[in-house]
């Protein structure tokens, strides 16, 4: 039987975690409870250790990213479950998700109604990452930013230098487990409101472009052919046209035309050279995952 582990990364969420953690305990008695507290200043931990979690500390705030590693490299549990502190996950719903994995899945990513995402802003650039993920990995992605998630610890583990210590380690994590082959399963689960007295940590102005860049490193990532290769064919396209241009108005192949062509040929071949690289990186992590 498959042992289970709870991950909660908390900053500042005593008021929530005085709830969340008796209902938790309450649905999944026997799972391992970790709450990586990241540099709060509020009684976080006083409140997680007085209802029997195990408490990792960072004495300074290091991101979402960065207590998601810490409590999973504290993790004992072959099933590591992620959720937020913050009183949107149901406890009830890690069933769900734990049904999946039992199916044979790697990965279960709670997915969520659009109508769950606070603003239409938000709603917005979610559709826009789920979209582009689905692209490049070629599967239906429904929701690459979900905080709720169940994952074998195996699987996950040796990702872990690659995940961002900000945000957004959903992305990242889910995008680096399809490449590299696992089963990724999105189940739908219900969110709720957030705790009273809670607010989230994320701010659109600041963290939207952190998310975008985060978007061009995973798509370089994951499948880099994919994407220099649009561009090349987007550069050889424009060449094409410019040089028919000149050619019927001048009589003439001009020099712009001539480094259209040569920046696309140029972008193809690093995007050839980045995709054996991204090939080395993963056969790496399958050689690491083998010696364990």
């Amino acid at each position: 039987m498959l042992t289970l582990s709870v991950i909660l990364p908390a900053r500042n969420e005593a008021v929530s975690l005085a709830t969340l953690l008796p209902a938790l305990r309450a649905s999944m008695p026997q799972a391992e409870i970790i709450v990586v507290d990241d540099g709060s200043t509020d009684n976080t931990s006083a409140i997680a250790a007085s209802q029997g979690a195990k408490v990792v500390r960072h004495t300074v705030s290091r991101g979402n990213g960065a207590a998601i590693k810490s409590g999973a490299r504290a993790a004992t549990g072959d099933v590591l479950v992620m959720m937020d502190a913050d009183g949107q996950h149901q406890p009830e719903d890690i069933a769900k998700l734990l049904q999946k994995i039992e199916e044979g899945f790697d990965l279960v990513v709670g997915t969520r109604s659009a109508s769950a995402h606070a603003n239409i802003a938000r709603r917005l650039a979610n559709g826009l990452y789920n979209r582009l993920a689905s692209w490049l990995t070629g599967q239906a992605i429904l929701d690459l930013t979900s905080g709720f998630r169940a994952v074998r610890r195996a699987a996950f583990l040796p990702f872990l230098p690659l995940l961002p210590n900000k945000f957004s380690y959903p992305t990242t994590s889910t995008m680096c487990l399809i490449r590299a082959g696992y089963g990724v399963h999105f189940e739908p689960v219900n969110v709720l409101a957030r705790t009273a007295g809670t607010a989230s940590h994320i701010q659109p102005l600041r963290d939207g472009g952190r998310f975008v860049l985060i978007i061009i490193k995973i798509a370089t990532l994951y499948s880099p052919l994919k994407i220099f290769g649009a561009v090349a064919a987007s550069l050889f396209a424009t060449g094409a046209w410019y040089y028919a241009y000149t050619f019927i108005t001048e009589g003439r192949f001009t020099n712009a035309g001539a480094l259209l062509f040569t920046t696309a040929v140029l972008t193809f071949l690093m995007g050839l050279v980045s995709e054996q690289i991204t090939q080395l990186l993963y056969m790496n992590i399958e050689r690491e995952q083998q010696d364990r």
